[in-house]
């Protein structure tokens, strides 16, 4: 039973052109230059963030996912840069990704408005050969034997406004609809699907030492259900952040609600943020899997030259974005 999910999982995500292809985080907040080059400078300081989501605990071949994030503005936060670097395996199949975003800030009321671009670089790799798979004929020429690599390129674009207590982002970071299958066939069976990433979030004074802050996320791709986390988290002290998310996104057989995500995070230093994240998952594989869990730190330098003058800011704690 287990071989067949497995099976299932790697033709359905890492081949189908119907899906939606990238991988999620429930800790999107800490993560936004993955979904908008346009994001790459807004805190005003150099910061790395690093990620690792395990996607439904005990299913074999789940998702499985690793990333390393840096961003950092320059020329007196006018210009932002940013790369991202990604490792995701699903079931046989493993992708990699380098992308190298752009951003052009401009003052915007009491904020700050970007315009982003990015350039991709993707990797995929897919072992037809895994004993594990036990249903591939041989004699299907649109799945190929043995190990099979492709690398592709593709570039996007992003605008992000924030300010003190606003954020909201409108992307594509990939618009080339690149062909993804490994057939032997002249024919296309599948290609990438452009992902369109809406987000936003408002930042809401309860007390002196107790905010809130709701926060959305809505993944668009052609042919699928559009997909939404809706978050609320509250800030205490400045220093914790405990929050909820639900993921709406689900079958008609299961109802709208994909998973509900639990998230805590600690500023354990000025310039260091650890969080965590667990999912439960409500969907039709809630009977094969104990969840999801997804752990993230980020740190961000003082003191650093980053233009004409040297930037002499405070951290920016976890109710900044």
């Amino acid at each position: 039973m287990r071989k067949i999910i497995l099976l299932s999982i790697a033709l359905l995500f890492a081949l189908s052109s119907f899906a939606q292809q990238d991988q999620q985080y429930t800790q999107f907040m800490y993560n936004k230059l993955s979904y908008n080059p346009a994001y790459a400078g807004s805190m005003g300081l150099i910061c790395a963030t690093g990620i690792m989501r395990s996607q439904w605990l005990g299913l074999e071949g789940a998702p499985n996912t690793q990333l390393i994030s840096m961003d950092a503005s320059f020329y007196e936060k006018r210009i932002g840069l940013g790369v991202n670097l990604v490792r995701h395996s699903i079931g046989v199949s493993d992708r990699y990704d380098f992308d190298a975003a752009y951003a052009y800030r401009l003052e915007v009321g009491k904020g700050m408005l970007g315009i982003g671009i990015q350039g991709t670089a993707r990797y995929l790799k897919v072992n037809f050969a895994d004993e594990r798979i036990i249903a591939i004929q041989a004699a299907d020429a649109s799945i190929p034997v043995g190990m099979q690599t492709k690398l592709l390129p593709n570039f996007g674009f992003g605008l992000y406004y924030n300010d003190d207590r606003t954020y909201i982002g409108l992307s594509a970071p990939r618009l080339i609809e690149n062909n993804i299958d490994f057939s032997q066939e002249s024919a296309i069976i599948s290609r990438e699907v452009r992902h369109l990433y809406l987000m936003g979030g408002y930042l809401i004074d309860i007390s002196n030492e107790v905010q809130l802050h709701p926060q959305l996320l809505a993944k668009y791709a052609q042919n699928v259900p559009l997909d939404v986390d809706v978050n609320i988290s509250a800030i205490l002290s400045g220093k914790y952040v405990v929050g909820a998310t639900f993921r709406v996104g689900g079958s008609s057989d299961t109802g709208p609600v994909e998973s509900v995500d639990l998230l805590f995070s600690a500023q354990l230093r000025d310039n260091l943020i650890f969080g965590i994240s667990y999912d439960v998952t409500v969907s039709a594989l809630k009977s094969y899997n104990s969840g999801s869990l997804e752990a993230m730190v980020r740190y961000c330098f003082k003191g650093i030259e980053t233009g004409s003058k040297k930037e002499k800011e405070e951290f920016l704690n976890p109710r900044f974005f």
